[in-house]
């Protein structure tokens, strides 16, 4: 069986934090991401939350909150993910202005896309382009 092609996203990135609440304000401020759900465990930590651009989401939470999932990540390092965007040079100039670690600068590569890449507060890598993945040619 092959997977959906259109409609809601049915990949969704999930990522655990140190300090979620930072994680979601550089993710909202710098990279134009817009929180759309936000759940606290009873220890007031991030239990769960959700955070779209155009039509993908990326979930997070907190490390140490517990559970399966937590556990499962305890060890687990920096992740990747790749979000599409219509303007890089301008995503690029939004996220260094609000203090992004910027890794790569906005570059035309040889497949086509024009990317950047940055780092988050965590260590993990957030490249930004216009290619589309599965998109027609």
């Amino acid at each position: 069986m092959t997977g959906v092609t259109t409609g809601a996203p049915t990949v969704f990135p999930a990522l655990l934090y140190r300090d979620a609440r930072a994680a979601i304000r550089q993710l909202t401020e710098a990279f134009g991401f817009v929180a759309e759900a936000v759940y606290d465990g009873a220890d007031g930590m991030v239990a769960h939350a959700e955070l779209s651009y155009g039509n993908g989401r990326v979930m997070l939470g907190s490390k140490g909150h517990g559970g399966a999932f937590d556990e499962a990540m305890a060890g687990a390092g920096p992740c990747a993910v790749y979000v599409v965007v219509e303007d890089t040079d301008a995503h690029c100039a939004r996220a260094e202005a609000a203090g992004a670690e910027i890794l790569m600068p906005p570059a035309d590569q040889q497949y086509g896309s024009r990317d950047y890449m940055a780092r988050d507060r965590e260590g993990n890598i957030w490249s930004f382009g216009t290619y589309r993945p599965g998109a027609p040619s």
